[in-house]
């Protein structure tokens, strides 16, 4: 999910309930707030809270809420994070894998700090872990996933490696097992469902969540590799100037009353020539649904 903010750089309240509602009435089967594209590193953990708390008010149950908080470095002022957010109504606490041990460090050190960090959280508490890509990017390899295995606390993984075959190993590590997989990357996306993933969860689903939510459900049916190679190459957006043109989207193409402001980008930076390639990628991308996913 996305955070919208004012002018003032508060958060807009208003137009987080409208996005929430947006984002249900395209379909979605859950959401995840607090996370990278909620710009989280640039909140102070009120305001993560507040963000969680506004998200789960709106959402009244229709899906489930999953969010992040562990953004410090002392696994004891995560833990308080991590605590904070789940008294606040979600159904699962996400943590980031980077933040478990430096990016020197090793698995030893990732798997020790994992369970000291659990010592300290809610007994009751539901995790799931996301390979957050900032402040560096760590993916869980063998030895770190099957510590998650083992503690049977763990039922979802934001996947970002954009590897198939990494991906592959690690949906066949944790078969059996009560982890489900949520892959990031559009590009593997059809092969990861059809090797068992259980969906998607990435920031293209703040442009079209209609098309994942299809794709998802439907990617043994005709159409779905066209669908996903132009899903493919729309994600080539990412790269342009997110979320700021993201928000552009929901404000001026969805009818959504929220800004554009972020604290991630400078959102002057959004020139005509990008607002015209988010336009085309949109005409497109409803040209494909209207072919294909709808029946």
């Amino acid at each position: 999910m996305l955070t919208p903010f004012t002018a003032e750089n508060k958060i807009d309240e208003n137009a987080l309930e409208k996005l929430t509602e947006w984002y249900i009435g395209s379909g979605v089967n859950g959401l995840f707030a607090a996370c990278q594209s909620s710009e989280i590193f640039c909140l102070t953990l009120e305001e993560r809270l507040k963000i969680v708390e506004i998200t789960v008010k709106a959402a009244k149950g229709r899906v489930p809420i999953i969010a992040s908080a562990n953004i410090s470095d002392s696994l004891e002022k995560q833990a308080e994070e991590l605590n904070a957010v789940w008294k606040s109504g979600v159904d699962a606490v996400i943590l980031l894998s980077n933040r478990l041990a430096a990016q020197e460090e090793d698995s030893r050190i990732w798997v020790e700090n994992l369970h000291k960090l659990l010592s300290m959280l809610d007994a009751d508490m539901k995790l799931g872990m996301y390979e957050c890509p900032y402040p560096y990017k760590r993916v869980l390899n063998e030895q770190e996933l099957q510590a998650m295995i083992d503690t049977g606390r763990f039922f979802f993984i934001k996947d970002t490696c954009c590897s198939i075959d990494i991906i592959r190993k690690k949906l066949h590590q944790i078969k059996g097992s009560s982890i489900q997989l949520f892959n990031a990357n559009t590009a593997t996306l059809l092969e990861s469902l059809a090797a068992g993933a259980a969906g998607y969860c990435g920031v293209m689903a703040n442009f079209h969540p209609e098309l994942y939510v299809w794709l998802c459900e439907n990617y043994q049916e005709d159409g779905a590799e066209i669908v996903s190679d132009i899903l493919t190459l729309n994600s080539l957006i990412e790269r342009q100037l997110y979320p700021v043109n993201a928000k552009w989207h929901l404000k001026e193409i969805e009818g959504l009353p929220l800004e554009i402001y972020a604290r991630v980008q400078n959102s002057a930076a959004l020139t005509d020539t990008c607002k015209k390639e988010v336009r085309v990628m949109d005409k497109i991308t409803n040209g494909i649904f209207r072919k294909y996913c709808i029946k």
